[in-house]
């Protein structure tokens, strides 16, 4: 089973390397169709994201130099420069790779979900394309299995790791259904775009996005099915938050005492969870004060991320134990296609035997001979011509002093030890 990844990831190289290799999705049917006609290379599939490009490959005769040139030659990369970033893993080493990769303990982000649909996309993708087989096929399905029983027996993705991940889930601890409740969001940045996408995976139904410009405000906003506003309407829209969440480059506070307390009394004081995402700070840390806001600012959150941290380091040694084993049950099953061929070569080979000796039983019946003596005849010749070969390679190793040889001939015949005089 010669099965080969090569390939980079955040680990290996910086990301003004890691772009250059990048597949986009409009190139990869393309990339697809010419890895594999390179040649020796029977399955192929091409994982690339923004963290990491990996070619997994099954192989006629195993050829790292292959897949690699492929790769810089594709990408017109010159290979001296960065043979230095790839690395290439091969059969047992490929398959651990790859069950760690779909389980997210080799994420950037120990844990994260989202390499999971990213593999699977990679996935559709080759068998849309006819690029896989018997061995990738079952290979990624085995992965996408793994992943799930990590996922279920393990805490590896229960555990917040990120600012807004974090902001997230404590906010859902205190309101619970995020179905009724709206969340204010200030700024458009990546954290802010981290955090939509969170409160959207769970649910929420009103969503403000506000910023100083509103363009941006409103590119964010439809994304995730939510309302831009102006960060000048603020304290308009602050009173109808009941999550605010703010991550902005501003050199001075945008939320203050004075305008969470006006909100507050207009909202008959409803409680408001409040997460100040940055630094320095957007929220005034006196609006803590107000009995009816409830606010964390980064380091509380950094506190609960190493909490956290731990539980997934944890659980990621417990995911290794459970890939250790998976790991091998892949590995079984491809052996055991070497016993299906050999299995299937010898009861073709009896086959043939037996229709040879039937044949000429019958030209002997039809001649007159006796019947039972034809069948006598006929159950000799079969024995001696099953037997033949076996009999001759067992004397051989006897005679090299192949004592192995003689072992496997016991167990698979299911005799005891072979008698001198045969």
């Amino acid at each position: 089973m010669p099965l080969l990844v090569v390939g980079i990831n955040h680990k290996t190289a910086p990301i003004a390397v890691r772009e250059r290799v990048m597949f986009t999705p409009d190139r990869l049917p393309h990339a697809l169709s010419e890895f594999r006609r390179v040649e020796g290379v029977n399955e192929a599939l091409i994982l690339s994201t923004c963290n990491r490009t990996e070619i997994y490959c099954h192989q006629a005769h195993a050829d790292t130099h292959s897949p690699l040139a492929w790769l810089t030659g594709y990408q017109g990369l010159d290979a001296a420069e960065i043979k230095r970033y790839l690395f290439s893993l091969p059969q047992e080493d490929a398959v651990r790779h790859l069950l760690r990769v779909a389980c997210g303990l080799e994420s950037m982000v120990l844990g994260e979900p989202q390499i999971l649909g990213q593999i699977k996309n990679a996935y559709r993708a080759a068998r849309r394309y006819q690029t896989l087989g018997k061995l990738l096929n079952r290979l990624f399905q085995h992965a996408f299995s793994v992943a799930k029983k990590v996922r279920t027996d393990t805490a590896i993705g229960s555990s917040p790791v990120s600012v807004a991940f974090a902001a997230v889930r404590l906010a859902q601890q205190i309101f619970g259904d995020f179905g009724a409740r709206t969340a204010l969001l200030i700024g458009a940045g990546d954290t802010i775009e981290l955090t939509a996408q969170h409160l959207h995976d769970r649910g929420i139904r009103h969503m403000l996005i506000a910023n100083r410009s509103l363009t941006r405000a409103q590119a964010l906003a439809g994304r995730f099915g939510a309302y831009p506003v102006s960060l000048a309407n603020l304290r308009h829209y602050l009173k109808d938050a009941d999550i605010v969440l703010s991550a902005t480059a501003s050199a001075q506070p945008i939320v203050t005492k004075a305008l969470v307390e006006e909100a507050l009394q207009s909202r008959k004081h409803r409680l408001m969870f409040l997460a100040d995402l940055a630094v320095p700070r957007d929220i005034e840390p006196e609006v803590a004060t107000l009995p009816d806001a409830y606010l964390y600012t980064v380091d509380d959150l950094e506190v609960v991320i190493q909490d956290n941290l731990r539980l997934r380091q944890t659980a990621a040694a417990q995911a290794d134990e459970i890939i250790a084993t998976q790991v091998n049950r892949y590995l079984d099953w491809v052996q055991s296609l070497d016993a299906v061929a050999s299995v299937r070569a010898l009861r073709g080979k009896a086959e043939t035997v037996r229709e040879q000796v039937v044949q000429l039983a019958r030209q002997r019946l039809e001649s007159g001979a006796d019947a039972t003596a034809v069948i006598e005849s006929l159950a000799h010749q079969l024995t001696n011509k099953l037997i033949h070969i076996p009999s001759v390679r067992m004397r051989e190793a006897s005679a090299a002093g192949r004592l192995e040889v003689l072992r496997a001939a016991q167990e698979i015949f299911d005799i005891g030890p072979p008698d001198e005089s045969v």
